[in-house]
């Protein structure tokens, strides 16, 4: 059995969030899906972007924010799964007080980090 952690993953800190990559290409032999743990602490903001070619599903395991795609804004919480389609700007929000967590799955897969990308490897004290 193969797994990975966010105790053990690369980590990509931006607008205040924390994204883990806990799947990328290549790893464990995965060639179709990449996925991300993300933690948003309250007033954190990921910048509005998008992703060329590649589709994406925001999953919300806790709290609650505000999600954009497209223009479009809503209100998610736990439970909640946001589809992204491929080329088009998206962005999360955590206006609220406590964490809000999600579960990122994107495809086709992003690449393992490379040397200078924006995900740099920090283990966590158990």
């Amino acid at each position: 059995m193969q797994t990975a952690s966010t105790t053990r993953s690369p980590v990509n800190h931006r607008g205040g969030q924390s994204a883990y990559l806990l799947l990328a290409k290549g790893q464990f032999g995965a060639e179709h899906l990449a996925v991300t743990w993300v933690d948003c602490p309250a007033g954190s903001e990921q910048a509005l972007h998008m992703h060329a070619g590649l589709e994406q599903v925001y999953v919300i395991v806790r709290g609650h924010g505000t999600m954009t795609v497209g223009g479009e804004r809503s209100e998610v919480g736990e439970g909640t799964l946001v589809f992204v389609p491929p080329d088009i700007d998206h962005a999360i929000r955590n206006g609220g007080a406590g964490l809000l967590s999600y579960v990122s799955a994107t495809s086709p897969p992003f690449d393992q980090p490379e040397p200078g990308s924006p995900f740099t490897f920090e283990p966590q004290q158990s």
